[in-house]
């Protein structure tokens, strides 16, 4: 009955808005209870007369607390009951390591009806651990306003130095389906979690962190759990701990351990005025970052420990003793042992008395200002991704390349590949070669790396960094786009399929009342093409990488050619032209119904042949209009060149199988044998349309472990035997290359950004068999990992919004 009290009283507490926000314990059974100060001169007495000295020990711990704003589903795949279950323990620890739920506040009522929820949140004392209402999932895009903060405490009696070891926060996602019985639905989410996604929190996190933690699962369960993590470090209360004296004959040097326990304390110490000076520096970035002043009158009218600040003083009052990254000055460190221990428990009690009040300021501010700090935080978590994955990724810039001289190659004749100069030589390496050893270099350097920075480590990167893809940026310089005339966005448009929903827009009255047509709403459409024999979810986890990074975008997963990718491109091309000029038009009708449409960002994402689909449905007649909108270009990995230059044997015979056999005419086309002349194959005349000069940035994504596109294919780019090749396949190789690169490299004011992404995938667990050896891996890869999509588009998220 006392446990449900005590569970009654919680509730009570975060449903109270004045209610106390200082931080509660729960005991648990390595917690520590508070003694009162022992005189450290006061021998006692024990049996047999054996002399001992009574030492009080100082105990902290680690506060870790868990805001949980909502649950969004991206991409889940079954409809039911839903629950977040949350544990924390130490990395280094055994079972009985677990971090113990201390408090919980419920900020706000969650926004859904009785059929949407069920039951309460818990907490389970078996295995310490946190678990929200059971909510239930309908349909895609569906939002689940939870609004709760979870503290767990985590002692640290069993470490001789407070920052030691790490800690796993661990997300659990349960699964129900829609059962008749209700009743039976919490027995049902209790089997087994359908997911789990991990995190690390770094030793130096420990003494201080304020971070926004993006929770998404995996691929199965793509949602994004909106959550942001606080730690500090609190004073938790005095132990007595038992010395033998030097005087009985019992006692031995391992015994007598006072120097031992004084180090112990004044690290303690150390961890804790770190701890203080972190969280003052916290308050002062959030105060700022969200424009809200931190009342610090409340502060004032308390006193603890001999801690009173006066009237007039603010946060930044309080004089720091740490270095910049968090770590102790060592001068302090010196004072501190100079103390005597009856001064050093002074200090750890005033410290402590500094951090209770801090850290009931932060969580009092947080509760006030919870959707302004969620927001903050996540902007400098988006800040930081460049920087926190570049470990994994090499960042290079080069030059666009002159045009190549088409005709006889020789060694003067074909310019650098990388552009690292203005001479011209000939090709002496495979490109793709030197790519794949540069790749595999890096990630040998990264298996030597010690990593401990205070980020919040997503155990799916950081939990094994050596088997991350690599990602090698190459940004093309001098790449100008061509400039629009006109400033109007409807300006020389198809007057039919256009300027008719402009006048429904000026006819009906705008919900934007007083603000002109600039100041309307941008349109964003990405279209997803999948590629030969593929399926339109091909590109999903790209696409939901998109949505992460721009919620609003309006997403088509192409279906144009699902089951019918053997044909002719132009088929294919015309059917796909349809399709997107139809989402726009459908779009386009209902944004201008609520409100001034001012402009459309068109972007294109295309899987293998899909790349040479979407470039053929832009020749359509019927997307022209459309054609002066094009934003962003993602090839992932697509044959552009065509297969003229393939050198991996077994495809290539797979490809002659097809022709022969099965007759499929797209693979004719990219292998140049659809017409006898080369100059009148489908693929040289796809390269003389306009297709790439429209657009504002082009992304290439390649691997040189790909065997199924050809290297330089997927790069646009020469390669080493059309350095080499003198007949007319070389020549007409150089045509389409520099046809290519001339939409690129179109001259103007205004610059696009062209760049090329090299991805090398670990592909050593699947050993060696015929997928790996025929090159299929890594081209399946790009479907089935997210990773790589995520480092590129969070260092380049403007490319993508």
């Amino acid at each position: 009955m006392s446990v449900i009290l005590e569970r009654l009283k919680l509730m009570i507490h975060g449903f109270h808005k004045s209610s106390s926000m200082s931080p509660k314990r729960l005991d648990g059974p390595d917690d520590a209870k508070p003694l009162p100060y022992l005189n450290l001169s006061q021998p006692d007495t024990l049996k047999n007369n054996r002399e001992v000295f009574v030492l009080p020990m100082l105990e902290a711990v680690h506060e870790v607390s868990i805001y949980i704003h909502r649950f969004h589903n991206l991409d889940l795949f079954q409809q039911g009951w839903y629950q977040l279950k949350i544990t924390i323990r130490w990395e280094d620890g055994d079972s009985g390591s677990f971090g113990t739920p201390a408090r919980v506040v419920q900020y706000e009522a969650p926004d859904l009806g009785s059929e949407d929820i069920y039951g309460v949140w818990r907490i389970d004392d078996v295995d310490h651990s946190f678990s929200t209402q059971p909510f239930r999932i309908r349909y895609a895009r569906q939002d689940i306003l939870l609004a709760m903060m979870v503290s767990f405490n985590l002692s640290l009696n069993k470490f001789e130095n407070p920052s030691t070891s790490a800690v796993i926060l661990k997300f659990e996602l349960l699964y129900a389906p829609v059962l008749e019985n209700r009743y039976s639905v919490q027995a049902c989410l209790d089997t087994c979690p359908s997911a789990i996604h991990e995190f690390r929190l770094s030793p130096k996190a420990l003494l201080g962190l304020h971070a926004y933690c993006p929770v998404h699962f995996d691929a199965f369960h793509a949602v994004v759990v909106d959550t942001s993590v606080h730690v500090s470090m609190l004073k938790s209360g005095v132990r007595i701990s038992s010395v033998k004296a030097l005087s009985d004959p019992r006692a031995n040097d391992d015994d007598f351990v006072g120097e031992n326990d004084k180090s112990k304390q004044v690290m303690f110490v150390k961890a804790l005025s770190s701890a203080r000076d972190i969280l003052v520096e916290e308050l002062q970035k959030l105060s700022k970052g969200i424009n809200q002043p931190i009342d610090m009158k409340d502060i004032a009218s308390d006193k603890l420990a001999g801690f009173s600040p006066r009237s007039d003083q603010g946060i930044s009052d309080i004089s720091p003793s740490k270095k910049p990254n968090g770590e102790v000055d060592s001068q302090h460190d010196g004072s501190l042992h100079l103390l005597s221990e009856d001064n050093l428990h002074k200090s750890f009690d005033l410290i402590g008395g500094q951090m209770f009040y801090l850290w009931s300021t932060f969580l009092n501010f947080h509760r006030a200002n919870k959707t302004k700090i969620l927001e903050f935080l996540c902007n400098q978590w988006a800040v930081d991704r460049k920087a926190e994955w570049s470990i994994w990724m090499v960042h290079t810039k080069v030059e666009m390349p002159h045009p190549y001289i088409s005709g006889v190659v020789d060694d003067s004749s074909n310019h650098g590949l990388r552009g690292r100069g203005p001479n011209l030589r000939k090709l002496t390496t495979d490109p793709a070669q030197t790519a794949a050893m540069r790749a595999e270099l890096h990630r040998r350097s990264i298996a030597q790396m010690r990593i401990n920075n205070r980020f919040i480590q997503d155990l799916h990167i950081f939990g094994d960094p050596s088997s991350i893809p690599i990602v090698i940026v190459e940004r093309v310089v001098n790449a100008p786009v061509r400039a629009t005339s006109g400033n109007s966005y409807f300006s020389q448009l198809d007057q039919k399929d256009i300027q008719n929903v402009i006048a429904d827009v000026d006819s009906k009255p705008s919900k934007l009342s007083g603000e002109t047509r600039q100041n309307g709403r941008v349109l964003k459409i990405v279209v997803f093409v999948h590629g030969f024999q593929g399926h339109h979810l091909d590109l999903r986890l790209v696409r939901n990488q998109w949505l992460l990074i721009d919620p609003k975008a309006e997403c088509l997963m192409s279906e144009a050619n699902e089951e019918k990718t053997s044909g002719d491109f132009r088929e294919m091309g015309q059917r796909l032209a349809k399709e997107v000029v139809s989402f726009v038009k459908k779009k386009m009708d209902k944004a201008s119904r609520s409100g001034v449409l001012r402009t459309i960002k068109l972007s294109f994402v295309g899987h293998s042949i899909g790349n040479i689909i979407l470039r053929t449905a832009l020749t359509d007649s019927i997307m022209e209009p459309y054609l002066r909108y094009l934003h962003t270009y993602l090839s992932v990995s697509g044959p552009h060149l065509g297969y003229l230059y393939s050198s991996n044997s077994l495809f290539n015979g797979g490809l002659w199988v097809l022709k022969k056999l099965k007759g499929t005419q797209c693979i004719h086309q990219l292998t140049f044998t659809d017409d006898p002349d080369l100059h009148n194959t489908f693929l040289y005349n796809l390269c003389k349309q306009k297709t790439l000069e429209n657009f504002r940035n082009i992304i290439l994504l390649s691997s040189p472990q790909d065997g199924y596109v050809p290297y330089h294919s997927a790069r646009i780019e020469t390669c080493h035997a059309s350095s080499s090749d003198t007949s007319k396949k070389g020549k007409v190789f150089l045509e389409m290359l520099n046809e290519c690169l001339d939409q690129i490299r179109a001259p103007s004011s205004e610059h696009r950004v062209f760049m090329r992404c090299d991805i090398n995938f670990d592909i050593s667990l699947q050993g060696r068999n015929l997928n790996t050896i025929i090159g299929r891996a890594a081209h399946i890869e790009f479907l089935e990992s997210d990773i790589f999509a995520k480092f590129i588009m969070w260092s380049f998220p403007d490319l993508f919004r």
